[in-house]
């Protein structure tokens, strides 16, 4: 009869996690390939994180339709301020700064202000009426699929709270598509560097 040996404290662990459909030897190997993979890919979007003197990646957004994208024009100095999501409680205090300084960055020479949040065009059409009821030249887009927050490394996997991938709270400061600055805030439930008021006095 085989000897029959005690399985170790991991493999009991990771048996915990398969489901007992996937309690075979080769269903457990592949499934353990896929998690390695979705790990793989998640370190590579971090690790990938864009750097002032970058050049900020050609991306096509959508700002007016759900079917319509148009380039994100950066010309000059802009400011991109990414979002996690249109709403939420800490982005809905922070955008209104952006919008009552508008006059203060232009002062400033800044040419456009771009508010990235990871949600479709109808959200964020609806929440620039919100905050802007008399409308604001401050352009409000819909990076719905993450797209361009996971393109300079800025995205997160916010599944448990908010069903996906969303961006990083950040600021990027653009003269023409280089980075001139970047601020991300470590924590993004918080606004302390990115807070209009602060990327201000940093121009």
């Amino acid at each position: 009869m085989p000897e029959i040996r005690p399985r170790s404290a991991m493999t009991n662990s990771i048996a915990a996690t398969v489901p007992i459909s996937y309690k075979s030897p080769s269903l457990l190997f592949n499934s353990l390939i896929k998690l390695f993979y979705i790990q793989l890919y998640r370190s590579i979007i971090m690790s990938a994180r864009i750097q002032v003197g970058d050049v900020v990646p050609a991306q096509s957004v959508k700002e007016n339709a759900p079917d319509t994208a148009i380039p994100l024009l950066l010309k000059g100095k802009n400011i991109i301020v990414g979002v996690p999501g249109a709403f939420t409680g800490t982005c809905h205090a922070q955008i209104p700064g952006y919008i009552e300084a508008y006059n203060d960055f232009k002062a400033k020479g800044v040419n456009e202000i771009y508010v990235l949040s990871v949600n479709d065009t109808f959200v964020t059409k609806a929440w620039k009426e919100n905050l802007a009821p008399k409308g604001s030249p401050v352009h409000f887009i819909a990076d719905d699929t993450a797209a361009f927050a996971k393109s300079i490394g800025l995205a997160f996997d916010a599944t448990p709270i908010l069903g996906g991938f969303r961006s990083l709270r950040y600021v990027i400061v653009t003269n023409d598509d280089k980075v001139a600055s970047l601020a991300v805030e470590p924590d993004p439930s918080k606004i302390t560097i990115t807070a209009a008021s602060a990327v201000l006095a940093s121009l």
